[in-house]
């Protein structure tokens, strides 16, 4: 006769049902790539159309007596719409990682969208003259007054490069922002704080005693 244990056998929880371990699947993978290249597409894009919007974008003369009056305007000047949304989609960037579910797939659409109206607003703006008619009509003293020898600068073109980049971080957070992480580790997923667990206090040692009361608990309890 065999031996019979009345001991149960050795319980595997691997082969429990529902406590397999999942191996990491490409979507947590992409989603964990996708944090370092949206991080980058949106603080270079910002930079870009903040610099590029400061630079000149359109040149001409204004008539002055028998002569010609050189003017330019820079990209402000003529439209300050891509830098206001440069300066959200920054805001916009750092909120992705404050924030969690509902209000993370809000913030990405934001953070688009700040590049998209940057974008189109870069290109839409590429060749306006009334920046440079205004500055022309203040010169002169004379409200008919208009620009002439009108030319434009590239500087809109990679304004928009740069809200293209915006959007793309913006996409990429729309994508992936569920499985990026979010500030402050103390939290749990649903954003109460963890519990902390006492420290077990040894009745018998006054200094564990003394060291419960500096924490605010009740050693006694």
């Amino acid at each position: 006769m065999g031996y019979v244990s009345a001991l149960p056998p050795p319980r595997n929880d691997a082969d429990a049902p529902g406590t397999e371990e999942v191996p990491p699947g490409p979507e947590n993978g992409a989603g964990r790539r996708s944090v370092a290249v949206a991080l980058l597409f949106g603080a270079l894009g910002a930079t870009v159309v903040l610099l590029a919007s400061g630079r000149i974008w359109a040149e001409g003369r204004a008539a002055v007596g028998g002569g010609s009056l050189p003017l330019s305007a820079d990209g402000r000047a003529v439209t300050g719409l891509p830098a206001a949304l440069a300066i959200v989609a920054l805001a916009a960037l750092v909120a992705v990682f404050a924030v969690r579910g509902r209000s993370r797939r809000l913030v990405s659409g934001l953070l688009a969208l700040s590049g998209l109206g940057a974008a189109l607003a870069a290109v839409f703006a590429a060749d306006d003259h009334r920046a440079l008619d205004e500055q022309a009509a203040r010169t002169t003293a004379d409200t008919a007054a208009r620009v002439v020898g009108l030319t434009h600068t590239a500087w809109p073109y990679v304004t928009a490069v740069g809200g293209a980049l915006i959007l793309l971080a913006g996409l990429l957070a729309l994508r992936h922002g569920r499985n990026w992480p979010a500030m402050g580790g103390r939290y749990e997923r649903d954003g109460s704080p963890r519990a902390r667990t006492p420290a077990p206090v040894d009745p018998d040692r006054p200094e564990d005693l003394w060291k419960a009361l500096d924490r605010g608990e009740d050693p006694t309890g």
